[in-house]
């Protein structure tokens, strides 16, 4: 109970209003790359005298580029925004739901704790209208739909959050000098990466950087790959029994996504510094050997975050660039998917603002302010494009525009003792020698255990 009240008084100390009169990071009506009418219509929405309360996970940066979003909507409405964060925002949403003291709108990236808060009454559903909205707009729409799609206290499914800012993580890194030195072309489907493993292998160079250290999470970069292959070698439907175990780890299906993984990781030829430093790289080193003289190897597996830790002084789309994991020309029905997480916005107290907020949310103009500043890609496939930071993020913006699929991170999906726990530990059995087959059956126990 201290520790609640001492969380309570946390997130209290971090709730700050906008500025009253904030000045606009760019100016209505002067940048063509913005849906400027937006703005315009947005004034007609009268708030004034209305305070909207809005709960999310944004903090340092990120803070204060959503405070230049939030912006706009306070100018344009008259309501005063309030916007907080805490370190420990997952406990403190639960905390201040079940307290009955929410804020208007919440902002969570996990589904699973989204799900505890619908299945207890704490979420005010977003309605029939608006999922239509995110399927007729959003790239891969029916899976956004899905992916805020959750069962209430009486197990009725309802649309209750609407996804805004998402990650891609079906990306693999390259340097185009390395590439366009050694006459290798960017592959377009599995068949084209697996010849260019090859080609890479006869040449004398190695394919792959991968590394799964992570401290105690180590394990988790490997997850992510076999999430990827699961969406390219099986339905959509398939993946999701998955991540619910309505099939077992051990299923053919998953055994076969675990092999072709550790096939790859387990090969000397394949891996800079052999199957041996798979495990004992870090995640935050391993792509390091794309930018050696020469290269350690020519393609890294990775979420968008990864540049980060790239050399200091790498520039994007000319000293490294990425593409889209492809999908196997063989399975032409599993069309483009894309593997991601990002942010959901759920109504937590309901109010004239917080409709009014989730109705902002599905104008261009809501997505682009963020977009023209860095670190924002959106499936809406209505935003002006150009808006982009960079490249690098408008390819990414149009891969999930242009995904025929969507599927959230699979380990995140799973209990915690599952997806980062047996699944994590599993990787580093896998690369290790243990066979695809006995590394499931041993994560499905785990399952069992906590059923």
């Amino acid at each position: 109970m201290k520790k609640m009240l001492l969380l309570g008084a946390a997130f209290a100390a971090l709730a700050f209003s906008l500025p009253a009169q904030a000045e606009l990071k760019f100016k209505p009506g002067e940048d063509p790359r913005f849906h400027w009418a937006n703005y315009d219509e947005l004034k007609k929405v009268d708030l004034k005298g209305e305070t909207l309360t809005i709960f999310g996970p944004w903090r340092g940066e990120d803070e204060g580029l959503v405070r230049t979003v939030l912006e706009y909507f306070q100018e344009a409405t008259g309501a005063e925004i309030k916007y907080s964060s805490s370190e420990n925002y997952e406990q403190q949403i639960v905390i201040d739901t079940q307290a009955g003291s929410p804020p208007n709108i919440a902002v969570l990236p996990q589904p699973g704790l989204i799900q505890d808060l619908a299945s207890k009454g704490l979420l005010t559903p977003l309605g029939d209208d608006t999922a239509k909205w995110v399927k007729d707009n959003y790239g891969a729409g029916q899976s956004w739909v899905d992916l805020g799609t959750f069962k209430d206290k009486d197990g009725k499914p309802g649309f209750f959050a609407f996804p805004y800012k998402a990650d891609v993580k079906s990306l693999v890194w390259y340097s185009p000098d390395n590439f366009q030195e050694a006459g290798y072309k960017v592959p377009k489907t599995q068949e084209e990466l697996a010849d260019l493993e090859k080609k890479i292998v006869a040449d004398g160079g190695k394919p792959w950087c991968i590394g799964l250290g992570s401290g105690g999470a180590t394990g988790w970069p490997a997850t992510d790959w076999v999430e990827d292959i699961m969406l390219r070698t099986q339905t959509p439907d398939v993946y999701d029994k998955w991540v619910k175990n309505e099939i077992p780890f051990n299923d053919p299906a998953v055994v076969n996504a675990l092999d072709i993984f550790g096939k790859i990781a387990t090969d000397d030829k394949m891996v800079d510094g052999g199957a041996k430093a798979v495990a004992a790289t870090d995640f935050r080193d391993s792509p390091k050997g794309l930018f050696s003289v020469p290269p350690k190897c020519y393609m890294h597996k990775q979420a968008s975050f990864i540049p980060t830790f790239f050399p200091q002084g790498t520039k994007l789309g000319q000293d490294a660039d990425f593409f889209y994991f492809p999908p196997y020309a063989s399975k032409p029905d599993l069309g483009t998917p894309v593997l991601g997480a990002g942010t959901l916005v759920m109504i937590t107290k309901d109010s004239k603002a917080a409709r009014a907020f989730v109705e902002f949310l599905k104008m261009p103009l809501a997505h682009e302010i963020w977009m023209a500043q860095g670190g924002f890609v959106t499936p809406f496939k209505s935003v002006n494009k150009e808006a982009y930071a960079s490249d690098a993020l408008k390819k990414q913006g149009e891969i999930l525009a242009n995904a025929s699929t969507f599927r959230f991170d699979g380990s995140d999906l799973m209990p915690g003792k599952i997806g980062a726990g047996s699944f994590w530990t599993g990787m580093i059995d896998l690369v290790g020698g243990k066979s695809a087959q006995d590394v499931a059956t041993d994560i499905q126990k785990s399952w069992d255990a906590i059923k």
